[in-house]
Order: C-alpha cells, then sequence, then structure tokens
C-alpha cells in the first residue's frame, strides 16, 4: 500500500485483512497494534490510508479481528477471556467466554495457555454466528450471538497441546486451522493437520515443510461436518462465495499466489 517513501501511506507488514464494502479495506498490523482503514480504487489501483486506530496495551499482540458496525471483535491473548469487544477508538468495551480447556492450568500458566490457544475469527452479522478455530490441535467454537449458546467441538486432535516453559507455550501436537469463513449456511476452515515431530524430521533432513493446509472442512452452523476437500496444493487464507460457489485462496508456496476454484 502507497507508494515507498510516501512515510504515512507507508504499511510495512498486515496480519490480515477485512473488505468492509467494496471499496474500504480495514487492515490489522499487529507489530504496530493498529487497525487501519483504507479507501482502495481497483481501476486506479490505488489505496489511500483514511484512518489509523491504535488499539489498546491490554491486548497484547492482537493476531486476528472482525469489524462489526458497532466495534471490533479481537481474541484474547493473555488467557484470561476468550475475546473482546473493542470500540473505533481501539478502547475494550466487553470481554467474553473463556477458553474451553478440558484441563486445569495454574494461573500462571494462562498466557502459555493463551499461546496455544491462539485462534482464527469470524463473524456473519446475518445470523448472528461467530466462529473461531485454533492454529494448534483441531477444535473450533461457535457462538450463536442472536440464542446466546457456544459450542466447543473437537476433531480427531483434539484440543492445542503444548508444553509451558517459563510462561512460554510450546507447541506439541499439530499444526491445526489457518483461517475460517462464517456464510450465511455453513462455516468454512482450512486446515493443515501435520504433526510438529513431522516437522522437525523435516528440517533435520534439511528439507522445508510444507507451508499451509491442503483441507477445507465444512460445517453447518450448529458444527456438524458437512464436507471436507482435499486440494492439490497447501492454502492459507480464503474467502467463500456460496452465490457462485467459489473459493479463492492464498498460496504463499506458487509464484501465483491467489487461486481460484468450484465448489
Amino acid at each position: 500500500f502507497g507508494k515507498r517513501g510516501e512515510g504515512p501511506e507507508e504499511m510495512l507488514s498486515a496480519e490480515t485483512f477485512q473488505f468492509d464494502s467494496p471499496d474500504t479495506i480495514y487492515a490489522l498490523d499487529a507489530n504496530k497494534m493498529q487497525i487501519s482503514r483504507w479507501a482502495v480504487s481497483a481501476g486506479n489501483r490505488s489505496a489511500t490510508r483514511q484512518e489509523v486506530i491504535p488499539l489498546d496495551k491490554s491486548l497484547v499482540r492482537s493476531l486476528d479481528f472482525y469489524a462489526t458496525d458497532s466495534c471490533f471483535l479481537i481474541p484474547d491473548y493473555l488467557g484470561e477471556h476468550r475475546y473482546w469487544q473493542v470500540d473505533y477508538s481501539g478502547k475494550p468495551i466487553k470481554s467474553i467466554g473463556k477458553i474451553p480447556t478440558e484441563k486445569d492450568f495454574a494461573t500462571e500458566n494462562r498466557p502459555a495457555l493463551a499461546q496455544a490457544w491462539r485462534s482464527f475469527i469470524d463473524y456473519n452479522p446475518h445470523n448472528g454466528i461467530l466462529a473461531m478455530v485454533t492454529q494448534l490441535g483441531e477444535s473450533i467454537e461457535i457462538y450463536n450471538t442472536k440464542e446466546n449458546t457456544h459450542t466447543v467441538l473437537y476433531g480427531p486432535n483434539g484440543e492445542p497441546q503444548f508444553k509451558s516453559v517459563k510462561g512460554e507455550g510450546f507447541p506439541t501436537g499439530i499444526m491445526g486451522f489457518s483461517d475460517i469463513v462464517v456464510t450465511d449456511q455453513h462455516i468454512y476452515s482450512v486446515f493443515q493437520g501435520v504433526h510438529f515431530k513431522d516437522k522437525l524430521a523435516s528440517h533435520q533432513r534439511g528439507e522445508k515443510p510444507e507451508d499451509g493446509g491442503r483441507y477445507i472442512y465444512v460445517f453447518d452452523l450448529k458444527g456438524n461436518p458437512i464436507q471436507k476437500y482435499i486440494l492439490d496444493k497447501p492454502i492459507y487464507g480464503i474467502d467463500v462465495n456460496e452465490k457462485t460457489k467459489t473459493i479463492i485462496a492464498t498460496c504463499v508456496e506458487s509464484d501465483e499466489p491467489i487461486m481460484e476454484f468450484k465448489i
């Protein structure tokens, strides 16, 4: 975004993006702890930053978000809650839920637990479904904000596995999900399922482990499995258009990183 040397228009990194409208994008810079709003023009191939929102330091290092009409929804990274409602000045409004681990952890292990339960989030304002999937393990959470229900579901690999060393969480299980999309009828998620021991073995052999996931899981809005797509390339992020039956995905291991396929 912007031209090199422009200073205020320059953005060095972004953790994730969200289209708020066809000509407006929100971008999260986790390193700077700020969300910026950009006006984009496909015709002019340009983007202009309209606003920068610094996030409160109590949110630590936010890695994902969803912008609603009234606030941002941001996962909690200290282990005290599950996610936050944050106003458009970057200040926390309300904390919601807690990490649904089935294990007992001491208070001092909460930050390590939060690291292990790092999650990707999406929300659909039409049906009130907020869903989260974990980067480690195989767990999905579904909040129905209209019915005030919370469902936690696990795949065969269960909840994120880790060991705590001096307050830091070190993964010991699998790489799980890398993105999630909630449509009007379904929940789509990208899944890897690779064991960390296999990644380590690849490094020891001098090989580069595959980067991304080759599976897309599809659930209904209650979390029941509907479909599993197996891809010929690993992907990270997705966008789903059920009307055109199209998924657009990003692949970091290709010279053409934007992929499109029919479902």
